[in-house]
């Protein structure tokens, strides 16, 4: 009798530079296994400009989507074949999924956001401060948003970014936003319900850096967010901590962008205990 064998995986992946850092590989090949599918994950450094080659690469070797991470949420755009609604309206994409032969973007970062803020609060009428402006900042903003946050205030180093984010939030929903210059040691407004960090500020190997702003401004209540997954108590983290805040670390969006992600590749619902045992064991001390 004669077994029969496949060894064709279905294949996903990361595009990314810096890509070292970024612990999803783990996180996603242990879904995969525990969902016991023949699936592989693979984490790519490429580089801005071979960002096409890579994508073509992808499409050509019958990849079922990949992420996408800094520098790429933009750029990418201009080598797919359609957005979804939201990574349309958003602008950014940091999730490919190849439909019928169709290279499609979405954006997974601010649902993945949302779903880990509301395990300790809820957007609906509160006030926001987010730092960044850049694709992660975007995604957050929006969903944030459509989610009925009543006005987010952004906060960025670049006065453009963060004005033409402001009109987008207040033209195409119904929060109200502004954008304010980034002082030095900015102090977050006391009427601050939610702080949000979208920079890449403290991110791995870096992880002594702290965004510019006054510690001394976070008051207790206030809920602090750093997107940062590697490590997953920053700087900004670890000060909000003591200062009483409620802080949500970035392996919460880590973990519910992967499941969205998975979802979409694979049609499968990943084991989401899984995926974040699997973060916490790569950074315990």
């Amino acid at each position: 009798m004669r077994t029969e064998h496949h060894f064709l995986s279905l294949l996903t992946g990361s595009l990314a530079s810096p890509a070292d850092e970024n612990p999803t590989v783990a996180m996603i090949e242990a879904a995969y296994r525990a969902l016991g599918l023949d699936a592989r994950y693979i984490n790519c450094d490429v580089p801005a400009a071979m960002l096409g080659d890579a994508v073509r690469g992808a499409r050509a070797m019958g990849w079922a989507g990949f992420n996408c991470s800094i520098p790429h949420k933009l750029a990418v755009i201009a080598h797919l074949d359609a957005l979804a609604p939201s990574a349309a309206l958003i602008g950014a994409v940091n999730c490919v999924v190849l439909r019928d032969g169709r290279l499609v973007g979405e954006n997974t970062d601010g649902q993945g956001f949302l779903d880990s803020l509301r395990t300790v609060a809820e957007p609906s009428g509160s006030r926001v401060t987010l730092f960044g402006a850049g694709g992660a900042a975007r995604a957050i903003a929006v969903e944030l948003a459509l989610a009925g946050a009543g006005h987010i205030t952004i906060v960025n180093r670049r006065a453009a970014p963060a004005r033409e984010l402001a009109e987008l939030i207040a033209q195409r929903t119904g929060t109200q936003a502004s954008a304010v210059p980034w002082s030095p040691h900015h102090r977050v407004d006391r009427q601050t319900d939610i702080v949000v960090n979208a920079t890449s500020v403290g991110l791995f190997p870096n992880v002594s850096a702290m965004p510019d702003l006054d510690t001394d401004s976070l008051h207790p209540g206030m809920v602090v967010a750093d997107v940062i997954p590697n490590p997953p108590r920053t700087g900004l983290i670890q000060a909000a901590t003591q200062r009483g805040c409620v802080t949500l670390d970035g392996l919460g969006m880590l973990v519910n962008q992967g499941l969205i992600s998975i979802a979409l590749w694979t049609g499968c619902t990943a084991d989401a205990a899984v995926m974040r045992a699997t973060l916490e064991g790569l950074f315990s001390p």
